[in-house]
Parts: structure tokens; sequence; C-alpha cells
């Protein structure tokens, strides 16, 4: 994530706060903030939480190799010439832990010579990122280069709110959601049940 793709999100962000506080009247958690700075169009109604559904833009989609190759398939199907927003594939999920590193790095990339092609090819036309097997873990990957405090990313692995831990809101999806956002379609969502804890004197 480079710091100017940071400082655009955080100028809508800055923008789209100030107009939701004012519509809800009231101060704003941290969840509420990057949910509304990421809301495609702001409206003067404010959202009640398992309700209510919002669209959403991300600023980021991370794919992995397994799950990644459906939503590939998918965006092809819209016909664009590179995706709308920034997009990663992350070789890892197709190299199983059994013996030791290089013996089941072979073995992985005997096995699945062409997944790996198809996704580096992939990644090259759509004007994706392409992290090549034995490059790392995506969830580390991810949390070392593009998460980053108030960003919103959605991912195509159940361990995707590992990049949360930057202050960020991270969310693993269907396929489907991911492809459609790539497409710059806004990303549909119950709006969640927020739970708050307030403290009161010492």
């Amino acid at each position: 994530t480079t710091p100017e793709h940071v400082l655009c999100v955080y100028l809508k962000l800055k923008e789209n706060i100030a107009k939701y506080r004012n519509t809800v009247g009231r101060p704003l958690s941290l969840t509420e903030k990057i949910l509304s700075g990421h809301l495609n169009e702001i409206s003067d109604k404010s959202f009640t939480g398992g309700k209510d559904y919002v669209f959403l833009k991300p600023d980021r989609v991370a794919l992995q190799d397994v799950t990644g190759q459906m939503v590939i398939l998918q965006f092809m199907q819209a016909e664009l010439k590179q995706t709308s927003l920034p997009t990663t594939v992350h070789c890892d999920h197709l190299i199983r832990a059994e013996v030791q590193g290089d013996v089941d790095m072979k073995v992985s990339l005997d096995e699945n010579s062409e997944v790996f092609k198809f996704l580096q090819s992939a990644c090259a036309k759509f004007g994706c990122g392409f992290w090549k097997p034995g490059a790392g873990i995506i969830h580390q990957v991810v949390f070392e280069n593009y998460a980053f405090p108030g960003g919103l990313m959605i991912g195509t692995d159940s361990h995707t709110p590992n990049a949360g831990g930057l202050g960020m809101i991270a969310i693993g999806v269907g396929g489907l959601d991911a492809a459609e956002t790539m497409a710059d379609m806004p990303w549909e969502l119950l709006y969640p049940k927020l739970i708050g804890i307030k403290l009161i004197g010492k």
C-alpha cells in the first residue's frame, strides 16, 4: 500500500465520518468511523445493526491460491481490463507442510504448476499483485505490506481479520463478493451489531 493510496483513503474517511457524525448526532466508535468512512454513498439516515444493509467501498482485496482461482474466473466475466481497486494473489494454501520446506515446495510446484501459471498470468493481465509460492503466508504478507489503521479490506480466507491487528477492518468473504468489488461494484453488508463497553469512574 502506497502512502498516496492511504492518504486518499484518509481524505475520504475524514469527509464521510464528519457527515455521518452529523447524521447520528453523537460521537462514533472506531468501528463506526471505519464503516461510515467507507460508505459508497452517504445518506441522511443512521443504520441499525442487524437490520439495515449498507454498501461499502473497500480499499483492498486479498486472494489466496485456492479460493482466488474462482474469484479470478468470476472477475473475468466482467470483461474489464483491470481491477478497480488494489488486489493481490498470494500462493501459499497449495503448499502442504508434510516433510520440510524444500521438499514440500517441490511437490506443490509439481502438482500445481498449472494453477500458479494461471494466477500469475491473470494477475499480470488485470493489474494485480502476485506473490509467488514461497513468498510468504498471505496473512503475514498482508499485515506487513498492506494493512493500515482505518482501512477496510476483504479477503477470501477466514483468517483475513488478522490484518485488524493494525487497526483496520478486514473481513473474510465468499469469492463472488470479492470479484464484485474488484469490478467496481459496492460491497453489500448487513450493518453489524456493535457491542460497546462504557467505563464510568475509576
